[in-house]
């Protein structure tokens, strides 16, 4: 089996800063790669400043952090990334652009390289058909926050071969998480459940059975959720939140997964949530604010 050493991060959003993180903590050499390489000095200042607030809780300590974040190397070609024993794609969730990512990489990969993609909905068939190696690809969906959340699902795609799997939940396992077997269906488990649910929370709004305080003050305390299904969409990006649906709708075809209008309406507008300022809530103050 192969041994993973170094681990290539592709994408320095919110999740590629997670992943890295993570894995930098798990004692593997790090190398994370964004396209706009501008933004990875803050990726990474933003990561050390993560790992200084689980110092702070207890949670890790000082020189774990201080060896977890002298890992992470920032590089600006996906030639460097290919060189690595596991590369995580953790790009935007858009399969166009993910299977752009792998079609650009694989001329760059060793022969024993394995491959990941973060996808939390996207088909790990189709974007390991893209590769030169569809048997040593499969889906890695680290929950959000990265280094707070205990799940990883990990979806196998029709080719996935029984070793990559093994090492994966080995991976996965090394790392303090506890994993997950879905079969490669739109938005496997996780976001088969989960994003319907908000978007029927958006549809509650958008029928003005009640306002956005209300829906997630019921959820929260009649279900018992930590958080309300408006201020979860808002954590996760309404674009995503979005994306997971037509995901869904297109590859069920059944109208119970169709995105609610006023969803779209906000992905329209910009207004992306806890990301861009702006959501269901707003939080432009010192406390978020409903807009509805």
């Amino acid at each position: 089996m192969v041994e993973i050493r170094t681990v290539a991060v592709i994408g320095a959003g919110q999740m590629g800063m997670g992943i890295a993180h993570v894995v930098a903590l798990g004692g593997y050499d790090v190398r994370l790669y964004d396209v706009g390489a501008d933004k990875l000095p803050a990726a990474i200042g933003a990561i050390g400043a993560s790992m200084a607030r689980q110092v702070s809780r207890g949670t890790v300590t000082a020189a774990d952090a201080d060896a977890g974040l002298a890992r992470i190397l920032p590089i600006e070609t996906l030639a460097e990334a290919g060189t690595a024993d596991l590369v995580i794609e953790a790009a935007t969730e858009d399969e166009a652009i993910k299977k752009s990512v792998f079609r650009d990489l694989t001329p760059h990969l060793g022969a024993h390289t394995l491959l990941a993609s973060n996808t939390s909905s996207i088909s790990i068939t189709r974007l390991a058909s893209v590769t030169d190696r569809p048997e040593r690809f499969i889906g890695l969906h680290f929950m959000k926050p990265a280094p707070a959340m205990k799940l990883v699902e990990l979806i196998r795609g029709i080719a996935t071969s029984g070793e990559t799997y093994d090492i994966a939940v080995a991976f996965a396992e090394a790392l303090g998480k506890t994993t997950t077997e879905s079969e490669d269906f739109p938005a496997f488990i996780v976001n088969r459940i989960l994003a319907p649910m908000m978007n029927e929370a958006v549809y509650t709004l958008y029928e003005g059975v009640g306002n956005v305080t209300a829906i997630d003050t019921a959820l929260k305390l009649g279900a018992n959720h930590p958080m309300g299904p408006l201020e979860l969409a808002d954590f996760m990006g309404l674009d995503v939140v979005l994306a997971i649906m037509n995901v869904l709708y297109e590859g069920l075809g059944d109208s119970k997964y169709r995105p609610c209008p006023l969803l779209v309406k906000y992905v329209e507008a910009g207004w992306l949530g806890k990301k861009t300022g702006r959501g269901f809530y707003d939080y432009s103050g010192a406390t978020p604010v409903p807009t509805r």
